[in-house]
Formats: C-alpha cells, sequence, structure tokens
C-alpha cells in the first residue's frame, strides 16, 4: 500500500459542501494511489462503512460516502485494506490505529465568513503608524498614569523607553486615513486595530469608555481646561484630560471619524477588525473611576471606586464589600493583581453582561459596520470556566445576529479546541500552529526572544509534528480564517528574532535588536506565512525591516520615509502572489518531503497546485521533491513565482522539469521557492 498517495481533509475538495447546515446530506471524498488498495471504509463512532470509488485517473483513485449530517458534530476517520494490511487515516495522516483526538470532525451549521478565509491582514498599533492630526495630540502632563506623567514624544524617530504605555507619538485614525492608498498598494484586504477606545495607556488595553473610540486617537472638537501642576499627585485637577475624554462632543465627533474611515476601506474592498478587551477594563474607566476622572464631570454617574451607591458596584469584585470600605475603596480584583486593570465581574452582574453583548453588536452594526471582533485574553473572562463559555456562546449569537458575516477570532494560547466548536469563536490568533513552530525551524529562537533551542533550529521533524498536532485541534473553517502572524505588540519582531539574541532590550539596547539580522530569513517566514492555511497578518513595520525585542520595543513607529525598500516590495509581490493563486485560499495542505533545514509542502485545489520550498541551512541544497503528491501530474513543468535568496528576491520567470513525479531543485543558503503547475498547451 503506497500510504504517501493517502489523503484526505476537511477543504471543498474533500467533504462538500465544506460547511454543511444542520442535517444535511454530505459526501466525504478519500484519495489512494490508483488500483493500489482493496477497501476504503469511513471509520466512524457507530461503525464503518465502505466507500464506492467514484474517480480513478492516471495516479489517484477516488472514494466517496455520502452521510446524512444530524445536528450533532460528526467525527470520523477512514480506514484501508489491502490484504492482510490495513491502515487508518486521520488528520495527522496515516497511523497504525484510531486515535480519536486526532479524527476529522464536521460540526453542522459551523461557517467562517468567506471574505474572512485566506484574507490578507495588517495589524496597527494606532499611536505608532501615523500622526495625520497633531491637534489631537496628548499633551505633557495631561494626566498622570501608574505614578507618572504622560509625555507626548516631539521626535518620531525616538525609540520606545521603559515604562513606554504612557509615552504618546501621536499616530491617530487621520493618520490612517492618510495611508490608505499605502495599504491599499501593499495589498491589505483586512487591518486589525488595536483597541481604538477611549483608554489613557498608548495600548489601550485598560479601556476607560466602550462606548466611544478615544478623541486622542479620533477628533477634538472642543477643547479645554489644563494640564497638571508639576507638583500634582492626581488626576483630580486634571480638567484638560477630563474634557477631551469626557466631552460628548469629542466623543461623537470621535466616533464619526472612524465610520468615515471604515467607510473608505470597505469602499476599497478593505475590512475592519476591532480589539474587544471584555476581561478587564482600567482603572479609568468610568465604571470604576479610580481615578476621579469622571467624579468631577455632572454628567457621568459615580464610580464603584468613589461610592459604594454606584450603579455599577456590582461589576467588580471588592474583598472588601462593606459599606463602610467606601468611599475610594482600593479592596477590587485587578487582572493578575494588576491594580490598573479591574477585572470585570460578570458573574455577579447581569447588566454588565448586558451592557457588553450591546458593545459587541453596537460596532458590527450601522453606521460602524465593522466586520469583526479579536478578543482580548479571552479564555480568562469571567471566574469560571462553565461561566466563560456560556458568555461567549452568547456574545457569538449576538454579534452574528446583527453582522451573520463578522469575523470572532480569540487571542488563546494553548490548545483552543473547547472553544472551537461551531458555537462561540471563529479561530485565534495562530501562535501554536503557527507563530511558534514557524519561528522555532527558522531562527531557533522562542517568540519573545527569551530563548534560544538549537535543537529545534531546523529540525523539520519537530515542525511538522507540531504543525500536525496543533492544527489537528481545529476545525478547517477556523484554520483557514485563523490570524497567521510572525511578530504582533506581544512578542518580538521576527526580524530581530533572526540575530539570535536572547534578553530583552532593558538589558540589551535598543540596538541590539538591530544587529545581525538576516532579511533572508525573515523572507523565507514571509513566503511561508503567505502560502500557509489561514490569514497571513503583517504587524506594521514588519514589511519595511521594522526591528525590536519584546515589549515595549517591538512597538517602534513607523518608519515613513526611511523603509527597507527591497523588504517592501518583496511583501508586495509574495501579497500579490497570495492573493492571485487560488488554493492558496482555501486549498489543501500537503507536506511533500522534509529533512533537517528543509520543508517541501502544496498546496492545491481544483486541479491547480502550488508548491513552496524552502531551504533555511547556511549550505546549497540539491532537492527532490515528490510533488506527485500535490497532485501534480507525473510528467510536466511548473513554473516559477518568485524565489528569495540571501541577496534579495526575483520574479523572474524560470521552469522546473517535472519527471516521474518528482521536480529536482538547487536551493541557495537561506532560499525560498514558491512554483506553479504550469498548463500544458493544447494544439
Amino acid at each position: 500500500m503506497n500510504k504517501d498517495a493517502l489523503f484526505s481533509d476537511g477543504t471543498s475538495s474533500y467533504v462538500f459542501p465544506a460547511e454543511p447546515k444542520e442535517n444535511e446530506r454530505v459526501k466525504i471524498r478519500f484519495r489512494t494511489a490508483k488500483d493500489d488498495v482493496e477497501e476504503v471504509r469511513i471509520s466512524t463512532k457507530i461503525g464503518g462503512y465502505k466507500m464506492k470509488k467514484v474517480l480513478s485517473g492516471d495516479v489517484f483513485d477516488y472514494y466517496e460516502i455520502e452521510w446524512q449530517l444530524s445536528d450533532e458534530p460528526f467525527s470520523y476517520c477512514f480506514e484501508i485494506r489491502n490484504g492482510d494490511e490495513v491502515c487508518y487515516y486521520n488528520r495527522c495522516g496515516a497511523a497504525r490505529e484510531v486515535v480519536d483526538f486526532y479524527a476529522f470532525v464536521i460540526v453542522p451549521g459551523f461557517s467562517t465568513p468567506e471574505w474572512a478565509k485566506g484574507a490578507v491582514m495588517y495589524q496597527i498599533f494606532v499611536d505608532r503608524f501615523y500622526n495625520g492630526d497633531p491637534s489631537n495630540d496628548v499633551e505633557d502632563w495631561e494626566y498622570i498614569y501608574i505614578g507618572e506623567p504622560c509625555q507626548k514624544v516631539k521626535d518620531w524617530n525616538q525609540l520606545p523607553q521603559a515604562m513606554d504605555i504612557r509615552r504618546f507619538y501621536g499616530g491617530d485614525l487621520q493618520g490612517v486615513m492618510e495611508k490608505l492608498d499605502y495599504l491599499e498598494e501593499l495589498g491589505v484586504e483586512v487591518i486589525y486595530f488595536n483597541p481604538l477606545f477611549v483608554s489613557p495607556s498608548n495600548h489601550k488595553y485598560d479601556i476607560q469608555d466602550y462606548d466611544y473610540i478615544d478623541p486622542h486617537y479620533g477628533k477634538i472638537a472642543e477643547d479645554g481646561g489644563l494640564v497638571l501642576p508639576e507638583w500634582a499627585a492626581d488626576n483630580i485637577e486634571a480638567t484638560k484630560y477630563q474634557k477631551r475624554t469626557g466631552s460628548l462632543a469629542n466623543l461623537e465627533a470621535s466616533n464619526e471619524l472612524f465610520a468615515r474611515l471604515v467607510e473608505e476601506m470597505h469602499k476599497r474592498g478593505m475590512r475592519v477588525i476591532l480589539d474587544g478587551v471584555f476581561n478587564h477594563c482600567g482603572s479609568f474607566n468610568k465604571w470604576m473611576d479610580r481615578e476621579r476622572i469622571y467624579e468631577q464631570q455632572e454628567n457621568y454617574a459615580r464610580g464603584a471606586f468613589v461610592s459604594s451607591r454606584s450603579p455599577y458596584r456590582s461589576f467588580f469584585h471588592f474583598f472588601n464589600d462593606s459599606d463602610s470600605a467606601w468611599p475610594y475603596n482600593y479592596e477590587y480584583d485587578g487582572w493578575w493583581g494588576h491594580d490598573t486593570l479591574p477585572k470585570l465581574n460578570y458573574e455577579d452582574s447581569p447588566v454588565l453582561e448586558q451592557y457588553i453583548m450591546n458593545v459587541g453588536r453596537k460596532w458590527v452594526s450601522p453606521p460602524y459596520n465593522v466586520d469583526g471582533w479579536r478578543l482580548d485574553v479571552a479564555a480568562d473572562l469571567g471566574y469560571s470556566n462553565e461561566y466563560n463559555h456560556m458568555f461567549w456562546k452568547r456574545f457569538r449569537r449576538e454579534v452574528k445576529n446583527a453582522r451573520p458575516d463578522a469575523l470572532i477570532l480569540a487571542e488563546h494560547y494553548g490548545d483552543p479546541a473547547e472553544w472551537l466548536q461551531g458555537d462561540e469563536w471563529d479561530s485565534v490568533m495562530n501562535y501554536d500552529a503557527f507563530m511558534e513552530p514557524v519561528t522555532w525551524f527558522l531562527t531557533g529562537m522562542e517568540k519573545h526572544s527569551d530563548e534560544r533551542r538549537t535543537d529545534l533550529w531546523g529540525n523539520a521533524d519537530n515542525f511538522v509534528n507540531t504543525m500536525n498536532h496543533f492544527m489537528s485541534t481545529m476545525l478547517t473553517p477556523s484554520l483557514q480564517v485563523a490570524m497567521n502572524e510572525l511578530s504582533n505588540h506581544d512578542h518580538s519582531r521576527f526580524l530581530t528574532r533572526t540575530n539570535h539574541i536572547t534578553g530583552r532590550v532593558e538589558q540589551l539596547g535598543s540596538k541590539a535588536a538591530e544587529e545581525g539580522v538576516n532579511p533572508a530569513v525573515m523572507r523565507e517566514a514571509v513566503v511561508m506565512q503567505m502560502t500557509w492555511v489561514g490569514a497571513p497578518t503583517v504587524y506594521y513595520g514588519d514589511e519595511v525591516g521594522v526591528c525590536g525585542f519584546t515589549d515595549p520595543d517591538n512597538r517602534r513607529t513607523f518608519p515613513w520615509g526611511n523603509e527597507d525598500r527591497l523588504m517592501l516590495e518583496f511583501h508586495k509581490e509574495i501579497i500579490r502572489i497570495h492573493k492571485n493563486e487560488k488554493p492558496l485560499r482555501q486549498g489543501s495542505l500537503r507536506m511533500l518531503s522534509w529533512e533537517d533545514n528543509v520543508l517541501a509542502y502544496a498546496r492545491f485545489q481544483d486541479g491547480e497546485q502550488i508548491v513552496v520550498v524552502l531551504n533555511n541551512s547556511k549550505d546549497l541544497k540539491e532537492v527532490t521533491v515528490p510533488v506527485w503528491m500535490a497532485e501534480v501530474p507525473l510528467k510536466g513543468r511548473m513554473q516559477r513565482l518568485i524565489y528569495t535568496y540571501e541577496e534579495g528576491y526575483t520574479t523572474e520567470p524560470d521552469e522546473f522539469i517535472v519527471e516521474g513525479g518528482e521536480v529536482v531543485l538547487n536551493m541557495g543558503r537561506h532560499s525560498a521557492v514558491v512554483m506553479k503547475t504550469k498548463k500544458e498547451e493544447t494544439k
């Protein structure tokens, strides 16, 4: 039995319809080598059922069975027999026995938005992207945060510093508006914004008001008040900040600007994802008001920190809940003990739960029409796992009822399977099944640059096994929309990881993040990002060579006018290829071959095949790739779409001979090639 020929997956080539409704009939297909097996059966919890050979080509036979689904998840694997030889096929490939954990699963009624499958996303940390409206910049001493005054950074090119969260460079939504031409030319299809709502920090994961865009990012229609004197110890007299973030005129003007930005992006065919921080809020939040920002304003109710009679008291868990603990009750639960991040107490407040559901619906509805949510630390929400699942089930219903094609992505570390059963999240930020395995293989570095593992650097077996395992925890519709990042606001920049320097900026200094980096390895990574299953997500500045250790160094400003033009043009080309080649959106994935520092894999769909080969070593390599496993004809040609190497890249046309279903390639040091099957011209 030729086990290399065996194949099936959850894509539309092997399950149709690929996202069936409840109680719908589906056809499930399996592939074997031609005339190679006696019988293929689908193995389910209720027994095995023989499949029928429905198609026979030059190389492969295809077996099929029609199955009546219910409203419950359907799990299965395949049993293949040839004489006395028996093997099973699951999501990790051929196996000697049934492994339930790796079974294929179809969840009737579960689908992810079509527009998000394989979409090119771009993450913007707004304060560091572009300053389009200096009039809304945070001023020096406008307020105090974590014991020190906020600071307006005058030099756009100055690097982040320690306790960077209260330093502001002035990037805003007007700046994004002015750079839409750039993003469109790059090929961006979706923009994911780090939080935009009113907040005292530059990262804005400490929300002050969920109903409004921060006027420092939006529009200050009416200004006034005073910055704090240098002797101030609190924000009671921060009247300028109170007016800027509390004035309804400023809040509504900022929301209007955001609505116009989304409308303009939609006109260009771009989608928008907002960051939803619902596990915790900030100490500045109007419900808590620990900083006494709103206590000074007539139009706001008293915060739970200020008064025991606050309508928001039940929104938080106070360790000392006796009325005598007020006014100014400091004894509340903060996320991971941070008193600037009060944890929201949903279990004791149906009003709070309803409020956040309203927020979830509000921003995906007119006039804002946002296309989805990214959910911060989503598994932490609530005080019990039971409540957490109940909340996200309801959140999905509420958001999808308001906008059926909205995308719901969660930040999550570890196995996400219990949230990806079709009734909570659509998918995740793909750390375990993309960022980490790719980083270990190409650089031997941990994603924060905290550790170096030479045993994992170039370890192809580890890469393949890790990918197989973690991809198997996700349904196919979830994999196709997973956010595949190389860098983001929480981890070191990928380009910095290529220098193999372990540590953080506070010990090593900013310059070390730029020393000895290897752009050729970065290009290899981007090739993988743009050809793997999922939604490739570029962290702003990665495309122009920005470096940085982990937070705060990863949040450097976009270097307008000082871009790495070679890296930028390369990104444009590989994004163009990703968007033009159909299999790279929703096609099947098949590992073809691997050895130390070398990977070869394919994406294929509807008679089109893309093959990717990487040589991550310092040596020249001759690589023989069994492309027949990806349904490439046994004899013919493949044409090169792009080739990256140590000095750069080329899109000059080239062809490779397919002989006996194999292609032989000479790969340069730290190189990658993307090629496609050339259609033979008929006379």
